[in-house]
Formats: structure tokens, sequence, C-alpha cells
């Protein structure tokens, strides 16, 4: 095929929830950037999705495959009868792959076996659900590759490139069709989400009969529409970022319209530090920022990211750094010890710090963070959270809360979980009976009648 994008043909049989199992896979196919053609002579490969309820439907399932095989060759089957694979075989052995309903990942990479996706910048930046195992209610949302900065512990810029953003409409789309396919929080990621439109001028977009610019603040009035949990990652700590937090104070149709939560590398608190690491320096403006957004959204939570033993890092700058971690309070916190990346230009500063005392500074960083983490997860106990629910583990229920991003945070494991009869994506609210240094105990929270 001499086509700019790979093409997939689609037979869709049986009952209206295979109907939307259909939907769900022609939805990721779409966001990945497949073709879907009418057509057994324009597919390079074709899905079948089956119905193996009565005899009368396995029969029009395998009479469907048979057709493909001989009009195409190249054919995926899935659906119910995809339950009986040996049944399948014996009648069409030459088919590439068989799963059952509902496997979308075992679907997604049998097309990508038989067919790669080809490479375009844009696309590529959607996340691959056949290479992340990530569960079906969450998704990445890349807004923006490569970056602007020259942070100079960083070869990013080096690998991918310079800052570009993806048109606003074609994100918010993107976002739409994610949704739609059961996806309940939206993790917006990129190098820096705080700039993103910059590279095109904020360009403007059109979704639902409405103009955005490609711009963050737009971006997020316009994920507020979806209904669904928006989280916010990577973000450069500008003066701009506080235009967003008034929209984590408010709701929409009962939901967040963002949720309160900002994802903001400090990395540092020395602005010597900081200038060595070419980072913003105004760590005092950083102070005052914080208290405004928590004027603001008294419930945000605030992450951050940090290094210690970056070269030339002082006793006396590190104890600069214990000193801002203990005023701020930020709510989640990760440290590293500083690694030199090839390529980095960090790398030439003199006086490095021995690795020895960076396990040192690194150890009691953490032991610092962990305390604050304790009160500050203690002081939840008590209080009704809503919670989405990413897996079952046992007689618990393993979910998190507003404040928590999946991967990197805590979570909020539910004692009576299998009980109540929750399962992943699930909203709930629940009481907080419990806590540690990273985790919420919980109980799921008596319903009003």
């Amino acid at each position: 095929m001499s086509s700019s994008q790979p093409k997939v043909g689609f037979v869709s049989l049986g009952c209206p929830k295979a109907l939307v199992d259909s939907e769900r896979i022609l939805t990721q196919l779409k966001v990945e950037g497949y073709d879907i053609v009418p057509t057994y002579d324009d597919a390079d490969v074709v899905v079948v999705n089956t119905c193996g309820f009565i005899d009368s439907a396995v029969a029009e399932s395998l009479d469907a495959i048979g057709e493909a095989l001989a009009e195409n060759g190249k054919v995926i089957v899935t659906g119910c009868l995809g339950k009986k694979p040996e049944q399948i075989r014996a009648a069409h052995p030459d088919v590439l792959s068989i799963s059952g309903p509902q496997d979308y990942q075992s679907v997604m990479s049998a097309v990508h076996q038989a067919l790669p996706p080809k490479h375009d910048p844009f696309l590529d930046l959607v996340p691959d659900y056949g290479l992340k195992l990530t569960p079906k209610h969450y998704a990445y949302l890349k807004i923006s590759e490569g970056c602007n900065h020259r942070c100079s512990f960083c070869i990013i810029p080096s690998m991918r490139g310079d800052l570009v953003s993806r048109p606003v409409d074609q994100v918010l789309r993107e976002a739409e069709r994610l949704v739609r396919g059961g996806v309940r929080e939206l993790l917006v990621i990129s190098q820096d989400t705080s700039a993103y439109g910059v590279d095109v001028r904020y360009a403007p977009g059109t979704w639902q009969d409405r103009s955005y610019a490609t711009r963050m603040k737009d971006l997020c009035e316009g994920l507020s529409e979806l209904g669904v949990w928006t989280r916010l990652h990577y973000v450069y700590p500008y003066p701009h970022v506080d235009d967003i937090v008034p929209l984590m104070a408010e709701t929409h149709d009962g939901m967040p319209k963002l949720l309160p939560y900002l994802d903001i590398p400090f990395q540092h608190a020395s602005p010597r530090i900081l200038k060595l690491m070419k980072r913003p320096g105004a760590i005092d403006k950083v102070r005052e920022r914080i208290a405004r957004w928590r004027g603001i959204c008294p419930e945000i939570t605030i992450r951050s990211t940090f290094i210690v033993g970056f070269p030339g890092e002082t006793d006396a700058e590190f104890e600069e750094l214990l000193d801002f971690i203990e005023e701020v309070q930020l709510d989640r916190v990760g440290a590293f010890a500083y690694s030199p990346v090839e390529g980095a230009a960090a790398n030439a500063l003199p006086d490095p710090v021995p690795e020895a005392l960076k396990q040192e500074r690194l150890a009691r960083f953490m032991a610092l963070q962990a305390d604050i983490s304790a009160d500050k997860l203690a002081a939840k106990v008590g209080s009704v959270q809503r919670v989405l629910v990413d897996a079952l583990d046992g007689d618990l229920a393993i979910a998190r809360s507003m404040a928590d991003a999946p991967e990197i945070d805590g979570t909020v494991q539910i004692q009576d979980g299998f009980d109540a009869g929750l399962k992943p994506g699930d909203f709930v609210d629940v009481t907080i009976m419990g806590s540690d240094e990273h985790d919420l105990f919980a109980l799921v929270a008596p319903q009003d009648d």
C-alpha cells in the first residue's frame, strides 16, 4: 500500500455490547493514526469482532472470518467466539491472532505486529497501549514534544528537539475520544506543560463550536467539559500558572474542573544551585506563589522533585534546601541524587559531591519529607474523600484520591472494596480511617438515602 497511514478493515458482528467493544477498538486505532476503511481491497489488515452466543452466530462469524481471509489474507479475530480459539483454528488455521471479548490490548498488539504504526511526531505522542500497561480507566494525554529549556543536567532537547505543541483542537478531540472509550482520568504530560503553545504563538483552534487558544489555560478549560478528572504534570513555575488555579476550586456537574494538583519540579531551593542548573532561581517568588495557590484553592496538592548532591552543592546550600522543604510543606516529593548523564553540561561543573555524601543527603532529605507526608496524611483521617479505583487485591480495592497520581504517589486502600462490589474505574466516596507515610486506609462511606 502506498497510503500515508496504515489502513485497517473492520467487521463487527453480534449484540450491542459487541458493538461497544468494536467502538473502543476503533477509537484506539484512530488515536494511534490508523485509517479505518470500508473494503477488503483497501485494507492492510482486517479485524473481525465475532459473536458466539448461538450456533447461527457462530456460523456467521466463521463465514465472516473465511470471507476476510479469502478477500484480504491478513485477519485478526476477537470477540466472544475468541473464547473458543480451537474452533476458529480448526476452520481457519491462518488467522494472525485470536482474543476474547474486551481484550483490547491483545487486539492492538496484534495490529501493531501485523501493521506497525508509522512514525508521526504528533501521533507518536499518544500512549501506545500495546507497550504501556496502563489501566483502561486512565490515560496519558501528551500535549507537546521537546523543550525550549536547556537545564544543565538534562539532555532531552538534544534527543527530542525544541518545543513542538500539538494544536489544541487535536488534543481536545483526542481527549474526547479517550473519554468515550472509558477513560475516567486524563493525565496531561509534556516536557514543559506551562509552555504549551508558545511555539505556535497560542494559535486558535475550534472544538465543539468554541474557539480555544493553544494555551495551557484554554486547554484546561476545554478538558473541564469532559466530566472526568484532569491532572497536570511537568508544570514550570511560571507566573501564568496562577491563572489555572481558580479552575481547581470550581466544579462542573459535580466534578472538579481541574484536579487540585500541580506537579512542578522545583529541583532545588538555593538560588546559586538553580542558576548552575539553568532553572528559574527566584525562590522567594516560588514561596509567594505557593502561598497564593493555597489561598485560592486550599485543597491543592503540590508535588515536586528535587536533585541533591548537584555539582558544587555545599553543606549550607543543602541545608537551605531542607529549610525550604520544612517551610513550604509540599504534599508529595520525589528526590534523586545527582548522577552524570552523558552529554549534560553539568558534568563539566567543578566540585562534584562525593557519592557517599550525596547518598547521605538524599537519606536526610527523604526522612524529612516522610515526616511531612505522614503528618499531612494523618490530617485526612476522618474525612470523606472521592477516589478512583485502580485495582482489586483480595478484599482490598486499591484506589487514588485527587491528591494521588498513578505510579508516583500514594494510594487509598479500601478495606471493604471487594465486599462493596467495587471495580477498576469506579469513583466512590470513602471515609479515611488511618494513614502512614505514604498511603491512606479507608472504608466505603455510607450512602445518603
